[in-house]
């Protein structure tokens, strides 16, 4: 199939699957005879593997060990498990940084008036 079609049935961009393949995350299409990429089931199956592992917050090298994983059959579970617990503490932390930054603006906004006056708290802590 071709990369808009391999595009289609993944949910992955085509400029994603030309970036996932120059970084080896799938292996080279074969080309046809025109020269375009021909792209396999597994292809596809492969590519909505790493769209799903992006889906969940996965770096690119943390999904590059993730394939390894799944393609070896002789693989432990507890290493998966692992990394899908390092991640999800690493989005813990991520998300709590993010409530103390809403609220941090959240209470910088009750103390601005927001008329038509210059002073302005939100740009004094800012500032400081």
């Amino acid at each position: 199939m071709n990369i808009g079609y391999a595009s289609k049935a993944s949910g992955v961009s085509q400029r994603m699957i030309r970036h996932y393949e120059k970084i080896g995350l799938i292996p080279a299409a074969a080309r046809r005879d025109s020269g375009y990429r021909d792209y396999s089931d597994a292809d596809v199956h492969r590519l909505r593997f790493i769209a799903n592992a992006r889906d969940l917050g996965f770096p690119i090298e943390e999904i590059r060990g993730l394939l390894d994983l799944w393609t070896d059959r002789h693989r432990a579970s507890s290493e998966v498990k692992a990394m899908a617990q390092a991640r999800a503490e690493d989005l813990g932390r991520k998300a709590a940084a993010l409530q103390a930054m809403r609220s941090t603006l959240l209470a910088l906004a009750d103390h601005c008036i927001g008329d038509e006056r210059p002073d302005c708290p939100i740009l004094d802590e800012l500032e400081r």
